[in-house]
């Protein structure tokens, strides 16, 4: 028999069912609501004290984390660690190789061993301009009996007998005052070394390697020459030299302008790899207000080295146009003007070239001392004969050169210097040119030319200068295409 429940109950049961999932359904909707927006952090710095279980969760979490890798670091450090700081050295006695026993096996080193020293201790002395060989032994403390035993010693005793300024002499001296070793150039290609004993002196000669260097220059002339070859690399004694070889053409106080160019190849000296002195102007062109002048260095079967002209002309003239270097010309030839002394109109039959006292005078021209004394207005003067019908007048010297009357002079020789001797109002040259008595302007006159080179030698002028004209037209036409 089947047991049948009531109705009424089944509702009951089916009712409370319901009810507890109402319940349920409510909790999770409340716990949803509550924490939803929930992060670890939040509320954590406001009110630590009211944490919930899951900040207590975390944080335990997080210093756990920390106590164990502070037990494990210092452990892995510890793993690590050299312990042994120090690094272990081993130290081995080496024998070193025995010294020479006599001083023929290895003469450096058996002196070494002996105490001596393998290189002299030079003194060094520069010869001054007024010095002689005997002033210079004198200064190091030698006496003349040394210095007699030094010339004796050389077959070719020039280089000491004909001292110039400059001239380096190198003393190697003893404790004693005793000269062991002399050292000196007797030229730029050799060194001499003299040895001396008790009982002799020996020489020994070395060589010493000496070439030249070709260079090439252009320069344009903005405010001076000497400006323009600084700015073409060049030293000022090379510009003066590059103006010599084309001063019985150009004027260079007077004749010079803006814009002017030159192009030039000369050479330098050097000795031992170091430059040692400026060498010569080789060929060179010079454009002097548009017109273009030529000088080429040769050495002609006479053994007279000039400047020639494209053509084999030489560039010297018979007379230098202007006898002394000077800063201004002061007064020009004239047939009037007033005496800045006499104060009244005088002829000036000369040009007064203002320079300062102590220039020296050059000789225009070869030819011979026909006069050298004192005249009135001219103070000190020479006069110099020429070629017969030529003469030249120097006056207002503050003092002579060497030469006397009769004594023959070469052109460019220094006959004397600049003063204001005589009626002069300031140091200056009073220069006249003569022909045949008649005084002529030396600025304006005509002066006779030298005689080309003869047919039998042009031609080997000609093979040598080609070369060098050809690299001058490369420079000018570079240049030019430069626009410099």
């Amino acid at each position: 028999m089947t047991e049948t429940t009531p109705p009424s109950q089944d509702a009951n049961r089916i009712a409370r069912r319901l009810a507890v999932r109402g319940r349920a359904r409510r909790q999770k909707l409340k716990s949803y609501l509550r924490n939803h927006t929930w992060t670890f952090l939040r509320g954590v710095a406001v009110a630590p004290v009211s944490w919930r279980r899951e900040h207590w969760i975390l944080g335990a979490g997080a210093v756990l984390m920390t106590i164990v890798v502070g037990m494990i670091m210092p452990t892995f450090a510890s793993a690590t660690r050299n312990e042994n700081g120090a690094v272990a050295l081993t130290t081995l006695n080496l024998e070193l190789p025995a010294l020479p026993s006599s001083a023929d096996s290895d003469a450096a080193i058996a002196s070494l061993a002996a105490g001596g020293t393998i290189e002299p201790e030079w003194k060094i002395a520069r010869v001054k301009a007024g010095q002689s060989l005997s002033d210079i032994f004198r200064e190091q403390g030698l006496s003349a009996s040394v210095l007699q035993r030094t010339l004796d010693a050389q077959a070719d005793a020039t280089a000491l007998r004909r001292i110039r300024p400059g001239d380096e002499f190198a003393f190697d001296i003893d404790a004693n005052g005793n000269l062991r070793t002399l050292r000196f150039d007797r030229d730029e290609s050799r060194r001499v070394v003299l040895n001396y004993s008790a009982d002799k002196v020996v020489e020994a000669i070395h060589d010493r390697a000496v070439d030249r260097r070709v260079e090439v220059a252009h320069g344009v002339i903005v405010s001076s020459l000497f400006e323009a070859g600084d700015q073409a690399g060049m030293s000022d004694l090379m510009t003066l030299k590059l103006a010599n070889a084309f001063g019985y053409d150009i004027d260079f106080a007077q004749d010079l302008r803006e814009g002017d160019s030159f192009s030039v190849i000369y050479d330098q000296v050097y000795r031992e790899g170091e430059r040692l002195r400026a060498g010569e102007v080789l060929a060179a062109t010079f454009i002097n207000q548009g017109k273009r002048y030529t000088a080429i260095r040769y050495t002609n079967a006479k053994g007279e080295t000039l400047y020639y002209t494209e053509d084999g002309r030489p560039l010297r003239k018979a007379f230098l146009r202007t006898p002394v270097e000077f800063t201004r010309i002061s007064s020009r030839f004239s047939s009037g003007r007033m005496h800045p002394i006499l104060g009244k109109m005088r002829a000036h039959r000369g040009v007064d070239y203002a320079a300062p006292s102590g220039t020296p005078i050059r000789a225009a021209g070869d030819g011979k001392v026909i006069f050298r004394g004192k005249q009135n207005g001219y103070g000190n003067v020479v006069i110099l004969q020429h070629q017969g019908k030529y003469t030249t007048l120097y006056g207002h010297m503050s003092r002579f050169a060497s030469e006397k009357i009769g004594q023959r002079v070469s052109q460019g020789q220094v006959i004397g210097y600049v003063g204001m001797t005589g009626l002069a109002s300031g140091p200056h040259l009073h220069y006249e040119f003569r022909v045949s008595g008649t005084h002529r302007d030396p600025l304006t006159v005509t002066l006779p030319k030298e005689e080309p080179l003869p047919p039998t030698e042009l031609a080997n002028f000609r093979r040598n200068a080609s070369p060098m004209l050809a690299k001058l037209k490369l420079v000018e036409a570079v240049r030019l295409a430069r626009g410099d």
